[in-house]
């Protein structure tokens, strides 16, 4: 049974790294010891090891141990064999270049699908949907493929921000880049405000947190659901 959470951010303003997902770690990793952390994504370009460092902070506190796949000599039998996953944000072209060029996504998309736990934020929720051209970073790398884990019906746009009526900005906005994607592209879009996760048990798929979703389809007005509203759309995989 499928088991994954996908935030929309790993910090709060003004909160400790995860802080405000404490609850849905705990219950998302309940009676798991140690966990794999996927840390390709590199926000601000720092080391794997810092960054996993940064992550294994954060996790002391619910008693559970995280070790960097980038550590292993052999990451696919890594994968394999974990009790669970955590993928970080930072850029997700890199993340995705690093999974593809190391042979690690269809072994991630196995293992979540079998059951195993997986916890991911920012870039490491992109890659839970389809493919990764709703993500809001920078082409910094050329990944081989655009495709992601497909662990959801749906593409996703986290840290989704809604247009400032106040603001002189003059630049698209995330509507009008998802409505870009939706020129060429059919799969739905979900807008993740900051506070805002996709929760998946089994089969059931629904939008939590603090915050409204925001959902894009082609051919229709974006609408907003509330926390705890369950996801569907008919026609996708």
């Amino acid at each position: 049974m499928k088991n994954i959470v996908l935030a929309s951010t790993s910090t709060l303003f003004g909160e400790e790294y995860l802080a405000y997902l404490g609850p849905v770690i705990k219950d998302l990793f309940h009676n798991i010891p140690e966990i794999i952390f996927i840390p390709f994504a590199r926000p601000g370009g720092i080391s794997y090891n810092d960054y996993t460092q940064k992550a294994a902070t954060a996790f002391a506190a619910w008693d559970i141990k995280v070790t960097g796949l980038h550590t292993f000599r052999d990451p696919v039998e890594a994968i394999q064999q974990a009790k669970g996953f955590f993928t970080g944000g930072g850029n997700t072209f890199l993340l995705v270049k690093q999974l593809h060029e190391f042979d690690l996504v269809h072994a991630l998309k196995t293992a979540v699908e079998g059951g195993t736990p997986y916890l991911g934020a920012s870039a490491g929720s992109n890659i839970g949907g389809i493919n990764m051209q709703t993500t809001n970073d920078m082409p910094i790398v050329y990944p081989p493929s655009f495709a992601t884990m497909g662990l959801v019906p749906f593409n996703l746009n986290p840290h989704y921000l809604d247009p400032d009526p106040n603001s002189q900005h003059n630049g698209e906005t995330r509507e009008t880049r998802i409505k870009e994607f939706h020129s060429q592209n059919s799969i739905p879009v979900v807008g993740l405000r900051e506070g805002s996760w996709i929760r998946v048990k089994g089969d059931v798929i629904k939008t939590e947190g603090s915050r409204d979703s925001r959902i894009f389809e082609q051919g229709k007005e974006p609408y907003e659901l509330q926390p705890g509203t369950e996801l569907a759309f008919p026609g996708t995989l």
